[in-house]
Order: C-alpha cells, then structure tokens, then sequence
C-alpha cells in the first residue's frame, strides 16, 4: 500500500515566529497558524465560521527566512507534512498534538500584509501573456 503525507494550508500567524538552533547549528522556527472556514447553513441560511490553530515547525533556511519576513497576523502559504508529538507533561499524563513540519512556503499579501496583486501571484505583480492567436510574428519587436 503507498503512503502519502502532504498538506498544504493558507492562513495568518497567531503569533510572532520563535527562532531558536540546534546543538548542531540549525535553525528551527516554530509558528502558529490560523485557518479559517466559512460556509452557509442551510437550515438557518446563515453564514458559519470555523477556526483551526495548526502548530508549525521550519528548519534551516526556511526558519530563518520565516522568522525574519513574518509576524502575528500576516497572511502565509505553507506546504509540508502531518507530525503526530507525544510527550509527558509535568503532571505525569501523556500528552499528544499534531503539527506540520514545513518543506516550502510562500508568502501571501504584500509588504505590509495588503491584498496580492494578482490572484495567486503572492503579492507580485500578474504577468499577461497574449493569446497565441494574437501573439506577434518573430520579425516583430515591440520597439
């Protein structure tokens, strides 16, 4: 049977990234991040919404880069796997959460956490191609 552990998630922060390394100088960058649902009940024709606060962990370069570019609130597209924790609290019970370990991520909104500036661009401008049947011969230079 084949395995496959992928998630991706878009939301805001929850709150400011915590950067810290390892005894081998790598850097782990650990994050909230809160993502909504919104959807129509039928029965009361009202709109619903859900929140889920997911934990997330980056390492190395990425960590770094996470925790310098983002703080509480701003927008952040992440791509990586489902971890299952346990641990033991101080009081002696099991304990247990999942999180994702991000492999990629992709900023959302602009500098200042505004609307992208294209849909899906990530806050970079949009790039708009010709159609082919309107797309110049190669003698032609635009110039």
């Amino acid at each position: 049977m084949a395995n496959y552990n992928r998630i991706i998630l878009a939301g805001n922060l929850t709150r400011d990234p915590e950067l810290s390394y390892t005894p081998s100088n790598t850097a782990v960058c650990k994050f909230g991040l809160a993502v909504n649902r919104t959807w129509t009940n039928k029965q009361t024709n009202q709109k619903q919404e859900e929140t889920m606060f997911v934990d997330c962990t980056a390492w190395s370069r990425s960590a770094e880069v996470i925790n310098e570019y983002c703080r509480k609130g701003k927008p952040i597209l992440i791509e990586g796997r489902l971890c299952y924790d346990t641990w033991t609290s101080q009081e002696g019970q099991k304990r247990s959460k999942h999180s994702v370990t991000v492999d990629t991520f992709q900023f959302l909104g602009g500098r200042d956490g505004a609307a992208p500036s294209g849909p899906g661009t990530g806050g970079r401008p949009a790039v708009a191609s010709a159609p082919p049947s309107q797309a110049s011969e190669p003698g032609d230079v635009p110039f």
